[in-house]
This record gives structure tokens, sequence and C-alpha cells, in this order.
């Protein structure tokens, strides 16, 4: 019993001085003025107080100092890659971009990783954009982060369905499931991948969903079938019903709610 009530006096322990501990903290966090430095990856949303009317905590205020570092950091690694560096700029606020050729993809990565002024170890996600009346219509994205600096890099480029990118499993491993996931939705290849399959959708599926041109009812129905006792993929069939519209509101397009929602008209009222 003893042994019971001093871990129960413990666990009050501990428990009140986690409270006190966050408290404090957020405490201390109004007080912060907002600061933005270059190369220590301290960086504030807004300068504002954060009890001003009116603020947007979700937004981030737009710093033209930061910014522009930035765009200095932009032209410096544009400057160590000009083979393959097409254009730098700074997008939604705060967000630097690096706009490079197809062939530099696994150049860049690895120098963004490896350099001492960049050092982006973690691949957050790579991600695609089709755009069909583009000649090239896929724009690949990488998301990286630098966690001794705190600040993120966006690097894009971009293919047809018929050209494949080389992949950057042997820069960073995370990039294995990433590019298995553009390759099932898009159907962007990638060469040198050690297993470059579906990741999403199953097997034997054709076509890749996220594509503009992919109907969004898609081609196949997946159902169980009681006789074979499995699931099969059959063609898609839309019953007509389905596809009969009145134009007016949804539950006036059935029978039984049609007739309660008429009313009998009332008389007008007699004039004298």
């Amino acid at each position: 019993s003893a042994e019971k009530m001093a871990a129960s006096i413990v666990g009050k322990l501990l428990q009140r001085s986690r409270s006190v501990v966050a408290l404090t903290a957020a405490q201390s966090l109004r007080r912060i003025p907002a600061a933005v430095v270059g190369t220590s990856g301290t960086r504030a949303y807004c300068s504002s107080p954060v009890n001003t009317p009116g603020r947007n905590l979700t937004v981030r205020c737009k710093d033209p100092v930061f910014t522009n570092e930035l765009l200095a950091y932009g032209e410096y690694v544009a400057e160590n890659l000009p083979k393959y560096v097409q254009e730098v700029r700074v997008e939604c606020g705060n967000e630097l971009e690096i706009l490079i050729h197809p062939e530099g993809v696994v150049p860049v990565i690895s120098f963004l990783k490896d350099h001492t002024n960049a050092q982006y170890t973690n691949l957050s996600d790579i991600t695609a954009i089709d755009v069909p009346t583009r000649l090239y219509r896929f724009e690949v994205v990488y998301n990286l982060l630098s966690l001794p600096f705190n600040n993120r890099i966006r690097v894009k480029t971009y293919t047809d369905e018929l050209t494949p990118l080389e992949s950057i499993y042997s820069v960073h491993k995370a990039a294995n499931w990433y590019e298995r996931e553009v390759w099932d939705m898009f159907g962007v290849f990638f060469t040198d991948h050690p297993d470059l399959r579906r990741i999403l959708t199953d097997y034997g599926f054709e076509g890749h969903p996220l594509r503009k041109d992919f109907p969004l009812s898609g081609f196949v129905e997946v159902r169980y079938d009681d006789e074979v006792k499995r699931v099969v993929a059959e063609p898609l069939e839309l019953s007509q019903e389905m596809r009969k519209f009145d134009m007016d509101a949804t539950w006036e397009q059935f029978p039984k709610f049609r007739e309660n929602s008429e009313t009998p008209e009332t008389p007008a009222p007699e004039s004298k």
C-alpha cells in the first residue's frame, strides 16, 4: 500500500510539473519578438502580438528581408549548379522553389543533401502535378527539409508520359515509396528504382487515377462474388436511373418525396 501511495504521489507531481512547464512555455512564447535570421533557422510567422485583433495565425506575414535572404541562397545554389538550375523563385510568402532540368534531379538533390550550407537530409514528400495543355504535362515536386537550419526547399522538374526520370533512391531511401506512389497515380516512370510497382491501386489496375484525362468514375468496379467466393473486378456499368436528373432539389427526384412536397394551392382573396 505504501508503494502504491508513493507511486500516486509521484504521478500527481509529474502531472503538475508538466502543466506548469507547458504554461510557462506558452507565456514565454508570447513575449518573444519576431526575428528573422538567415542561417540560424529562427523564423516567425508574424511580428504582431498574439492578442492583436484580426490577426490570422494560419497565414505567414510577408517579410521582405527573409524573402531576399531566400533568393540569395537560391542564387547561391544556382551558381554552384549552373548546368541544371533554370530558375529560382519564392512563392506563397517565404517558400523557396528551385526549378531544374530533368537530367539534374540526382545531382541537385545530392548537392542539397551533402553540402555543408544546405544539409537537406530529410525528404518530406514527392508528388506531381498534371497539366495536359503543357508540352511536358507532368511537374514532379520534391519537398526537402534541413533540420540543422530549420528550413524547407522545394525542387521542381518536368517530364511527359514517355520520358522517365532518374530515381533518387540512391540519395534518399525514403524515395522508394514516394516514387512508387507517383508512378501509380500519374504514370511517371523512374529509372534505377529497385522496386517500381503500384502501391495504392490493386494488382492488374489499368490507368493512373490522378491524371486529368482519367474519368472520375473509373473503368472497373470491384465487388464480392458469392459464387467464386472472392473479390472480382468487372467493367463499370452505370444504370440509366442514376443518369437522369430533373435539375430540381435532390429529394424531388423520387416520387415518394415529390408527392409529399405537393401542397394545395390556396385561393386568392376576393377583392371587395
